[in-house]
């Protein structure tokens, strides 16, 4: 029987190491903690400066497993993330050079500021977990995530990611900016040195693996599933919504709903779990029609209004 009470404690252990660094965002590590686990990738979206990286070198440095950073720049090219063949004069073979790909906590730091064509690397090793070089598939290792970063696509120098990248991403997330008191507490603890220096990893990436097979064991009564099928089915049928929630965005609510009861200590998901995670997991992949662009509407609100149409259910399945 999986002991969800300790995997609840594994759980806070990773929230109180990042929130050395990040303060007063608990709600947003909270979701990132859930896409580590889970083993889905997280897209961290908001202006310059609101700590997207920090919060993401955080997450990386709070588990013992190999962590790369890729800066995206305009010139950074395919093989420069996936790695390339080069040929050997002594052997006289051409040899692979992996790329930093081949990590288990890959930050694709500013994403969005690379062309098409380099964003598009990621495509394959996001779904599939290997890269295909020269005909070649290469797995990467497990666990692997990918945690981006990108600034709002109305700023300069970025290029909007394609619908099929975004909907590789498990979540996507945004900082905001601190209130007040919390903004003086980063001031007052980030003045004398970087907090990123003192983290140390607190779980392991077998640990991290071995949550994400516990959180499979959680169970989701018929209910949930139906509740959670007609919300992605709403979307796809709104008309404020030209294309809604693939197949692959649903199963990705469950999973992210899995790990978030076993965080609480549950053995069992609850229409809470559900409709806390669906705006995190399902806005980015929602395209809103052009009459609703026009007038100016956003995709969460377009969702909070197909979800608030959805009866809840009320008898809650816990065996």
């Amino acid at each position: 029987m999986t002991d969800y009470k300790r995997f609840a404690e594994m759980a806070t252990r990773i929230r109180e190491n990042v929130e050395v660094v990040i303060r007063g965002k608990s709600d947003v590590i909270d979701l990132a903690i859930v896409c580590l686990i889970a083993e889905g990738h997280l897209l961290i979206e908001d202006v310059p400066g609101l700590g997207k990286t920090m919060l993401a070198r955080a997450i990386a440095a709070s588990v013992d497993a190999e962590y790369r950073r890729i800066q995206f720049t305009p010139d950074l090219l395919p093989s420069d993330v996936t790695g390339v063949s080069i040929y050997n004069q002594n052997t006289r073979e051409f040899e692979f050079q992996m790329g930093p790909i081949f990590a288990n906590v890959v930050l694709a730091d500013e994403i969005n500021r690379a062309s098409p064509k380099t964003q598009s690397a990621l495509l394959e090793v996001m779904e599939e977990r290997r890269v295909t070089v020269d005909g070649e598939p290469r797995n990467v290792p497990r666990p692997f995530m990918v945690v981006a970063t990108q600034n709002p696509i109305e700023l300069e120098g970025t290029y909007r990611l394609p619908e099929a990248q975004l909907d590789r991403f498990l979540m996507r997330v945004e900082m905001g900016p601190p209130d007040l008191a919390t903004e003086i507490d980063i001031l007052r603890t980030h003045g004398e040195r970087n907090p990123l220096d003192t983290l140390r990893p607190v779980v392991t990436g077998q640990d991290i693996a071995g949550m994400a097979a516990a959180a499979n064991t959680v169970h989701v009564s018929e209910g949930i599933l139906e509740y959670t099928a007609r919300i992605s089915q709403a979307t796809r049928t709104t008309p404020e919504i030209r294309i809604g929630v693939s197949p692959r965005g649903t199963l990705a609510l469950i999973r992210a709903a899995r790990v978030r009861a076993a965080m609480d200590g549950r053995e069992f998901v609850s229409p809470d779990d559900i409709r806390l995670l669906a705006p995190a997991v399902m806005n980015h992949r929602l395209i809103l029609s052009p009459e609703a662009e026009l007038l100016g509407r956003k995709a969460a609100a377009v969702l909070a209004s197909v979800m608030d149409a959805i009866p809840v259910p009320q008898r809650r399945v816990n065996a």
